[in-house]
């Protein structure tokens, strides 16, 4: 009996490494010889197949940092395995190294009251630079629909998902950051671009919402295509009713 109940317990952490299974993993090797860990997950019939794919990437966040290549799945990865067959596309995980960030953040105060500065640097962060040069990499060695390239993340994802459009403010059909945020002065460089979806819970401590409702404010002045859905009773972790929601996918693949 005691080893049912184990083998029960342990059911749904095994269907979740079974499903997860589908992403690849493979690591990109800069031209400077640096090493990012990155998973990949294609839609059935790829490898036998002539037809472009849109391509999805995806940036986790600061608590899936790691060298595993595996912890990075852990939120959201689940979506897109599920929806492969009605939304087909390339998906694309990178994982940050454990010491590193996507973005440049300099914060003040705790909890609530945390404030993040953003000052935009000329250079990326190295680990942002090498999910850049193996986007580039992809486009050119798989079968991507180059007008079809989205992009996500959550908290330092979300952060992060900001300063990639940023910096590549033609690249992304559609955008969805989750509990992040950004330099408001920088919204109008790719406000004309890019749909946005933002995200983010009303109780959050650790990245306040007020971060998300400046950058939908900022976007909605320079003219973009935004919507902001803000959960009342969420924390930090809005990804969880992100990822639930039902037009999330119809809204991204419409774009």
């Amino acid at each position: 009996m005691r080893f049912l109940v184990l083998l029960l317990a342990c059911m749904p952490l095994f269907t979740l490494a079974q499903g997860l299974e589908a992403y690849e993993q493979r690591q990109f090797i800069s031209p400077e010889g640096d090493t990012l860990n990155y998973r990949i997950l294609f839609p059935e019939g790829y490898e036998n197949g002539v037809d472009t794919f849109p391509l999805i990437l995806f940036l986790h966040g600061s608590g899936e940092r790691g060298d595993d290549n595996e912890l990075q799945l852990v939120h959201g990865a689940r979506l897109f395995v599920d929806s492969l067959q009605r939304y087909p596309a390339i998906v694309v995980f990178p994982q940050c190294p454990k010491e590193s960030y996507w973005v440049r953040l300099e914060t003040e105060g705790e909890g609530a009251n945390r404030h993040f500065t953003l000052p935009f640097y000329e250079e990326p962060t190295p680990p942002m630079r090498k999910v850049i040069e193996l986007l580039d990499i992809l486009v050119l060695t798989e079968r991507v629909n180059t007008s079809r390239l989205y992009l996500g993340g959550l908290s330092m994802g979300g952060f992060g998902t900001f300063d990639l459009l940023a910096r590549r403010p033609n690249t992304f059909a559609a955008a969805f950051p989750i509990c992040g945020g950004s330099n408001a002065l920088l919204a109008p460089l790719y406000a004309g671009h890019t749909p946005l979806w933002i995200f983010h819970g009303a109780k959050d401590d650790v990245v306040p919402p007020e971060n998300s409702r400046k950058m939908y404010h900022a976007l909605l002045k320079a003219g973009a295509e935004v919507r902001y859905t803000e959960y009342p009773e969420a924390n930090h972790n809005s990804w969880d009713p992100a990822f639930a929601e039902p037009e999330l996918l119809s809204w991204l693949f419409g774009r």
